[in-house]
């Protein structure tokens, strides 16, 4: 019982803003002049990429009303076998990673809050259903407002729910995204503050996912319960200085929704 009672003293503590005060930010990296970390994570020159439609030439993508979709908004765990179109996913990586206007100063304005504007996360996408995308591993550079082809498998299915202990729903989506922290690109500027405000980050991004999926007739379920080491794995990821943190199944929803 005691050392139940020290655990929970100790991860409470993560929930609370204690450590601000224990901490001299004139000693992170950001305060001692060291360049900060990209603000999207490297890739090789020759890596095949899959251009996505921008915002100014959406033509599917209906407006929907902030306060229907605040209203709808739902987890949704039922999925029709109907694909989603490159479109759409090009709709929803703007609206939970979008970049708007040009970066500056290793700081980039997108389409969700983050912390300090330094955005520790990057988006992979479990492509199952996809109109224009092979079934296959990808990430979003939202900089480019690009994809990144990492892998394809042809057990991907069966992974992704492997991964997931067992929860057969994500395998019956159209694309599961999976959301990483870079730690480091945070720590940079907050050192160990950094870890609460990742973990809020990823909220950000994901209410994002859940009311742009009412505009397009699509549904998602956020997800906290997963292998670790077999996510990270499946997105070839080290664990340690890159690290899955959040995942939400995407597909789409019957009318009677």
């Amino acid at each position: 019982m005691e050392k139940e009672k020290e655990l929970k003293n100790m991860y409470r503590f993560f929930l609370k803003d204690t450590i601000r005060k224990k901490i001299d930010f004139s000693k992170t990296d950001q305060n001692k002049g060291i360049e900060c970390p990209p603000i999207e994570k490297p890739y090789a020159e020759d890596a095949v990429t899959v251009k996505l439609q921008k915002p100014e030439n959406w033509e599917n993508i209906r407006k929907h009303d902030l306060v229907s979709a605040i209203a709808s908004r739902s987890s949704r765990r039922d999925y029709t076998n109907e694909p989603l179109t490159l479109e759409e996913v090009s709709f929803l990586l703007w609206a939970t990673q979008g970049v708007r206007g040009t970066p500056v100063s290793g700081h980039a304005l997108r389409t969700v809050p983050s912390a300090g504007c330094r955005h520790a996360l990057e988006t992979y996408l479990v492509v199952l259903n996809v109109d224009g995308l092979k079934e296959g591993i990808y990430r979003y550079l939202p900089l480019s407002h690009q994809l990144l082809i990492e892998s394809d498998s042809r057990k991907l299915r069966q992974e992704i729910v492997k991964a997931t202990f067992g929860q057969r729903f994500i395998g019956r989506s159209a694309v599961t995204f999976i959301w990483s922290t870079i730690p480091y690109r945070m720590e940079w500027r907050y050192g160990l503050a950094a870890h609460k405000v990742i973990a809020l980050d990823a909220g950000h991004v994901c209410q994002n996912l859940y009311l742009a999926c009412e505009a397009i007739g699509a549904g998602t379920c956020a997800i906290a319960a997963y292998d670790q080491d077999a996510v990270d794995a499946l997105l070839r990821l080290d664990g340690e200085e890159e690290l899955a943190v959040y995942l939400a199944p995407v597909g789409k929803i019957a009318p009677q929704y």
